[in-house]
Protein backbone atom coordinates (compact mmCIF):
# COMPACT_ATOMS: atom_id res chain seq x y z
CA UNK A 1 0.00 0.00 0.00
CA UNK A 2 1.24 3.45 -0.74
CA UNK A 3 0.46 6.05 1.84
CA UNK A 4 2.57 8.88 2.27
CA UNK A 5 0.75 9.23 6.24
CA UNK A 6 2.30 6.20 7.43
CA UNK A 7 5.47 5.07 7.66
CA UNK A 8 5.87 1.24 7.63
CA UNK A 9 8.42 -0.72 9.68
CA UNK A 10 7.55 -4.54 7.82
CA UNK A 11 10.23 -6.45 10.57
CA UNK A 12 8.77 -5.54 13.79
CA UNK A 13 5.20 -4.69 12.88
CA UNK A 14 5.47 -1.02 13.54
CA UNK A 15 3.56 1.56 12.34
CA UNK A 16 4.07 5.85 12.47
CA UNK A 17 2.05 8.44 11.53
CA UNK A 18 4.00 11.00 9.37
CA UNK A 19 0.91 13.29 8.72
CA UNK A 20 -2.39 14.15 10.18
CA UNK A 21 -4.80 11.42 9.38
CA UNK A 22 -8.42 11.24 9.59
CA UNK A 23 -10.56 8.35 10.39
CA UNK A 24 -10.82 7.56 7.30
CA UNK A 25 -7.28 6.90 6.62
CA UNK A 26 -7.21 4.62 9.83
CA UNK A 27 -10.00 2.73 8.71
CA UNK A 28 -8.49 2.16 4.98
CA UNK A 29 -5.23 0.85 6.47
CA UNK A 30 -7.09 -1.27 8.73
CA UNK A 31 -8.81 -3.01 5.84
CA UNK A 32 -5.24 -3.15 4.24
CA UNK A 33 -3.67 -4.58 7.16
CA UNK A 34 -6.91 -7.04 7.62
CA UNK A 35 -6.28 -8.04 3.53
CA UNK A 36 -2.37 -8.18 4.07
CA UNK A 37 -2.77 -10.56 6.91
CA UNK A 38 -4.97 -12.98 4.91
CA UNK A 39 -2.40 -12.70 2.07
CA UNK A 40 -0.96 -16.13 0.13
CA UNK A 41 0.90 -18.60 2.32
CA UNK A 42 -0.21 -17.05 5.96
CA UNK A 43 -1.17 -20.19 7.99
CA UNK A 44 -4.41 -20.83 9.93
CA UNK A 45 -3.60 -22.58 13.01
CA UNK A 46 -7.13 -22.02 13.98
CA UNK A 47 -10.00 -20.23 12.52
CA UNK A 48 -10.14 -17.44 15.60
CA UNK A 49 -6.67 -16.28 15.01
CA UNK A 50 -8.20 -14.65 11.92
CA UNK A 51 -11.34 -13.33 13.75
CA UNK A 52 -9.47 -9.74 14.23
CA UNK A 53 -8.91 -9.59 10.15
CA UNK A 54 -12.25 -10.55 9.07
CA UNK A 55 -13.76 -8.03 11.36
CA UNK A 56 -11.80 -5.41 9.95
CA UNK A 57 -13.04 -6.46 6.42
CA UNK A 58 -16.63 -7.28 6.96
CA UNK A 59 -17.94 -6.08 10.43
CA UNK A 60 -18.61 -2.13 8.72
CA UNK A 61 -20.78 -3.74 5.77
CA UNK A 62 -24.11 -2.83 5.23
CA UNK A 63 -25.24 -5.51 3.37
CA UNK A 64 -24.62 -9.52 4.18
CA UNK A 65 -21.60 -10.44 2.15
CA UNK A 66 -20.46 -14.38 2.24
CA UNK A 67 -16.65 -15.16 1.56
CA UNK A 68 -14.13 -18.35 1.92
CA UNK A 69 -10.77 -18.27 2.93
CA UNK A 70 -9.32 -21.22 0.65
CA UNK A 71 -6.43 -22.92 2.51
CA UNK A 72 -3.93 -25.31 1.11
CA UNK A 73 -3.39 -29.39 2.43
CA UNK A 74 -1.04 -27.66 5.54
CA UNK A 75 -3.74 -24.55 6.45
CA UNK A 76 -2.27 -22.09 4.59
CA UNK A 77 -3.95 -19.26 2.63
CA UNK A 78 -4.71 -19.65 -0.71
CA UNK A 79 -6.98 -16.57 -0.72
CA UNK A 80 -9.87 -14.73 0.37
CA UNK A 81 -12.14 -14.05 -1.70
CA UNK A 82 -16.16 -12.16 -1.41
CA UNK A 83 -17.93 -14.59 -3.38
CA UNK A 84 -21.37 -13.58 -2.74
CA UNK A 85 -23.12 -9.91 -1.80
CA UNK A 86 -26.52 -9.58 -0.69
CA UNK A 87 -29.25 -7.37 1.19
CA UNK A 88 -29.45 -5.72 4.54
CA UNK A 89 -29.83 -9.56 5.60
CA UNK A 90 -29.17 -12.57 3.46
CA UNK A 91 -26.89 -13.39 0.60
CA UNK A 92 -28.17 -15.93 -1.87
CA UNK A 93 -25.45 -18.52 -1.83
CA UNK A 94 -24.96 -21.20 -4.65
CA UNK A 95 -22.76 -24.09 -3.83
CA UNK A 96 -21.88 -24.85 -7.74
CA UNK A 97 -20.41 -21.54 -7.53
CA UNK A 98 -18.49 -22.05 -4.01
CA UNK A 99 -17.13 -25.56 -5.74
CA UNK A 100 -16.17 -23.38 -8.81
CA UNK A 101 -13.58 -21.11 -6.94
CA UNK A 102 -12.43 -24.09 -4.43
CA UNK A 103 -11.54 -26.40 -7.35
CA UNK A 104 -10.47 -23.39 -9.43
CA UNK A 105 -7.86 -22.70 -6.79
CA UNK A 106 -6.89 -25.88 -5.81
CA UNK A 107 -8.42 -25.92 -1.86
CA UNK A 108 -8.18 -28.78 -0.33
CA UNK A 109 -10.13 -26.77 2.69
CA UNK A 110 -12.29 -23.83 3.40
CA UNK A 111 -13.49 -20.92 6.06
CA UNK A 112 -16.60 -19.75 5.29
CA UNK A 113 -17.59 -16.41 6.76
CA UNK A 114 -20.06 -13.89 6.16
CA UNK A 115 -20.99 -10.88 8.20
CA UNK A 116 -24.37 -10.04 9.60
CA UNK A 117 -25.31 -5.81 9.29
CA UNK A 118 -27.57 -6.03 12.22
CA UNK A 119 -23.68 -6.53 14.12
CA UNK A 120 -25.17 -9.65 15.99
CA UNK A 121 -22.93 -12.45 15.14
CA UNK A 122 -25.45 -15.74 16.29
CA UNK A 123 -25.67 -18.22 13.85
CA UNK A 124 -29.33 -18.23 11.68
CA UNK A 125 -31.24 -21.44 11.03
CA UNK A 126 -30.34 -20.89 7.48
CA UNK A 127 -26.61 -20.28 8.30
CA UNK A 128 -26.44 -23.72 10.16
CA UNK A 129 -28.63 -25.28 7.34
CA UNK A 130 -26.13 -23.29 4.22
CA UNK A 131 -23.12 -25.01 6.32
CA UNK A 132 -23.80 -28.17 6.41
CA UNK A 133 -24.80 -28.03 2.87
CA UNK A 134 -21.80 -26.63 1.84
CA UNK A 135 -20.21 -29.40 3.56
CA UNK A 136 -21.79 -31.94 2.67
CA UNK A 137 -21.34 -30.67 -1.10
CA UNK A 138 -17.83 -30.08 -1.02
CA UNK A 139 -17.04 -33.29 0.71
CA UNK A 140 -18.14 -34.89 -2.54
CA UNK A 141 -14.50 -33.08 -4.33
CA UNK A 142 -12.47 -33.62 -1.09
CA UNK A 143 -12.20 -30.06 -0.15
CA UNK A 144 -13.04 -29.67 3.96
CA UNK A 145 -14.67 -27.60 5.64
CA UNK A 146 -13.19 -26.95 8.68
CA UNK A 147 -15.33 -23.83 9.74
CA UNK A 148 -17.97 -20.91 9.24
CA UNK A 149 -17.25 -17.60 11.01
CA UNK A 150 -19.76 -15.28 11.29
CA UNK A 151 -19.04 -11.81 12.09
CA UNK A 152 -20.53 -8.73 14.06
CA UNK A 153 -20.13 -5.99 14.64
CA UNK A 154 -17.73 -6.56 18.00
CA UNK A 155 -17.40 -10.01 18.21
CA UNK A 156 -17.12 -13.19 15.77
CA UNK A 157 -18.79 -17.05 16.51
CA UNK A 158 -17.00 -19.59 14.95
CA UNK A 159 -19.72 -22.09 14.29
CA UNK A 160 -17.28 -25.14 14.06
CA UNK A 161 -16.74 -24.61 18.12
CA UNK A 162 -20.28 -24.32 18.70
CA UNK A 163 -20.23 -28.07 16.68
CA UNK A 164 -22.49 -26.94 14.06
CA UNK A 165 -20.12 -27.88 11.14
Amino acid sequence: MRNTKFKIDETNGTYTVASPVTEKDILIMARWLAKNRLAKGRCIERPSSAFIYLQALMGSYENEVFGSLFLDNQHRIICFEEIFRGTLNVTNIHPREVVKRALAVNAAAVIFVHNHPSGEPKPSEADKKITILLRDTLGLIDVRVLDHIVVGAKACISMAERGLV
